[in-house]
């Protein structure tokens, strides 16, 4: 499964014509469009599928799989997990990264480790990221420049601005 990108989780079966509804994990929803392939998790093995159409149906987009061809073939899909390959991944402006590519970063503070970044909570404001520093504690820093010096996704090292106040998530 690793150098795949998840992109969005079956949710439902929509119709007798083997649609599946979609929850996107994308913030580019126009993506799901252009898909020719896709490769859905089964048993810890991911196999690739061919896309046959994408339209929305009730708000929802809905995804239907070449060869299953209605509801009972494509509830083998509910709760599936589908992902991309990196090339067919959406193209990301500049220092803007994808939430894998952040998770599991080490991140340093003042040249030292201060923990590893866990979580990132979107936000309409700003993200947010949820280190988890070496003794096991929440830090919340916001994911803004005022906070960020700078973030190596190859390296997976994510640098604070020297002396930004940490906000720890049991403070009251």
């Amino acid at each position: 499964m690793e150098d795949l990108i998840l992109i969005a989780v079956v949710k439902s079966v929509l119709n007798n014509e083997g649609f599946v509804a979609i929850n996107s994990y994308s913030d580019f929803d126009e993506r799901f469009f252009e898909l020719k392939k896709v490769f859905i998790e089964f048993f810890g093995n991911s196999k690739e599928f061919t896309v046959e159409k994408i339209k929305i149906i009730d708000g929802k987009i809905a995804l239907k799989i070449k060869g299953f061809d209605n509801s009972k073939d494509a509830a083998l899909f509910l709760g599936k997990r589908i992902f991309v390959k990196p090339n067919d991944a959406v193209k990301l402006e500049k220092d803007t990264y994808f939430i894998h590519d952040l998770i599991g970063s080490k991140v340093y503070r003042n040249r030292k480790l201060l923990g590893y970044l866990k979580d990132v909570y979107v936000l309409k404001s700003n993200d947010v990221y949820v280190i988890e520093d070496l003794n096991g504690r929440k830090v919340l820093i916001p994911a803004i420049k005022d906070y960020i010096r700078k973030f190596q996704p190859k390296k997976k090292r994510l640098d604070l601005v020297e002396d930004c106040d940490l906000l720890y998530d049991d403070e009251n």
